[in-house]
């Protein structure tokens, strides 16, 4: 394609810029391919922006739910009983005697279902927790094996050992050798004194009740298993908690204009970003999204199949813990997943991703009604 042709990941030439002329042309995700260092990698193991404010006292609890406000209290005693310094004190010597091992489990497990607060509650816990910032991880389970592959397993060790507490959002047991792969890292780090905290989300309609059993993470993890305290968390999805339904999606030319009218906002035809996304490494899909204030894509449809739709669920997540609006036109979000991939191993991960996308839809409101006024 000649540089005088649009490419689909541009404006609509048909639609284009409003008739002022005064707004620039938006970005475009699929002109993005970040490198990210392994250093930056651990670097950013802190929580993300939408939770860098989550405090306990922030967390609103159901009053209807009373373990949503006892989970408030066990997680606050719990961060109060981590030390500030590496387990020895100071820099570790590998070659002195492993300290004691400290009495009682080492990491609690908060079991819940969808929206019921488990990673506002999680980030509290690590931004509570008596140890400087660079003495504290937190990522998702994806963001953790992402750092095994960049780093190698005994430098991933080295480098969490030096670690307080290591929080991990969303721990995923659909793959076997991945659940392996970071139950023996997380041994290892017990080892070295290191408190764990972890969230997941269960298959829907597992046991009825849609979450994961703490009987599953438990068995799962091996023999992690003692060292977890299950903490159950009671209530319903607090994204829908009283809103409306998610909005249905725009037309071309609106995404569009909004895309021109709004400062740092992307515009892609969602065709063409699938298919970007298969040559970019999911651990850079947080990077590709840096200075987008405001995601506005064109011609959703639903996902042709599982590889794509497992890259999506990433996208969708770094735009959610990013808080960045998503604009569309074309199908619902909730049309975005077959019937076969909603009831199959990795259901779990498109309801999220539903339930996460149909929030950043809510707030892509505002941006449509600001180029109105």
């Amino acid at each position: 394609m000649s540089s005088s042709q649009p490419s689909s990941a541009q404006p609509d030439p048909t639609a284009g810029p409003p008739a002022d002329g005064d707004d620039a042309t938006p970005a475009a995700l699929t002109a993005r391919a970040p490198h990210v260092p392994a250093d930056r990698l651990v670097a950013e193991m802190v929580p993300p922006p939408r939770f860098q404010g989550a405090r306990f006292d922030t967390y609103l609890p159901d009053p209807a739910q009373p373990s949503q406000s006892e989970a408030v209290q066990v997680l606050s005693d719990f961060a109060d009983g981590i030390g500030g310094a590496p387990a020895g004190g100071g820099k570790r010597r590998w070659f002195t005697r492993k300290p004691a091992a400290p009495t009682g489990p080492r990491g609690v497990y908060l079991d819940g279902g969808y929206g019921v607060g488990k990673t506002h509650l999680l980030a509290s816990l690590w931004h509570a927790a008596p140890a400087p910032a660079e003495r504290k991880a937190f990522g998702t389970f994806v963001e953790l094996t992402n750092l095994v592959g960049a780093l190698g397993f005994q430098q991933t060790v080295r480098t969490l050992g030096e670690h307080r507490l290591l929080c991990i959002d969303e721990f995923e047991l659909d793959d076997p050798g991945d659940t392996v792969l970071v139950s023996t890292l997380l041994g290892k780090l017990v080892d070295a004194g290191v408190a764990l905290a972890a969230t997941s989300n269960t298959l829907p309609g597992k046991l009825g009740e849609g979450r994961f059993a703490a009987a599953d993470f438990l068995r799962e993890i091996q023999g992690l298993s003692a060292q977890f305290r299950p903490l159950r968390i009671d209530g319903e999805d607090y994204r829908h908690r009283g809103l409306p339904e998610a909005p249905a999606p725009y037309d071309d030319e609106t995404v569009t204009r909004t895309a021109y009218r709004t400062p740092g906002a992307s515009l892609d035809d969602f065709p063409s970003l699938l298919e970007h996304l298969s040559t970019v490494h999911p651990s850079r899909y947080g990077a590709m999204c840096d200075g987008i204030e405001a995601v506005c894509l064109t011609d959703v449809q639903a996902v042709p199949d599982q590889s794509t739709a497992l890259r999506l669920v990433v996208l969708a997540d770094r735009l959610y813990d990013r808080e960045v609006p998503v604009l569309t036109s074309g199908k619902a979000f909730d049309e975005l997943f077959s019937e076969e991939m909603l009831r199959g191993g990795y259901r779990k991960k498109y309801f999220r991703a539903i339930s996460r996308l149909t929030a950043l839809a809510r707030d892509a409101g505002a941006l449509v009604a600001e180029g109105s006024r």
